[in-house]
């Protein structure tokens, strides 16, 4: 019993750890940056970080590699920039 219950925690742990760079390039995902002090955001390109920060490089960690160009604030938050399916529009209509 005791297998079975360490082989689900494996298995948890490696769904929660953080998606690394070289995973969202394999994908073609580029990085959402947001300041947390003005609100100024955007997208960096994922092989830009990969030449800087290498490809095992933790997605939500590479906030604290960046400055925001709008307000030189140092709060970035990051998060893979998954593909969106555009704006939405006629909400509640249907």
């Amino acid at each position: 019993m005791a297998r079975i219950k360490q082989q689900l925690l494996q298995t948890e742990d490696r769904r929660r750890r953080a998606t690394c760079l070289g995973e969202l390039a394999q994908d073609g995902i580029e990085v959402f940056c947001w300041c947390n002090r003005c609100g100024h955001n955007a997208v960096v390109e994922t092989a830009r970080l990969i030449a800087e920060l290498g490809p095992d490089f933790a997605v939500p960690e590479v906030g604290t590699r960046l400055r925001c160009s709008g307000c030189s604030g140092k709060d970035i938050a990051t998060r893979p920039a998954w593909p969106g399916l555009g704006q939405v529009a006629r909400h509640g209509q249907g």
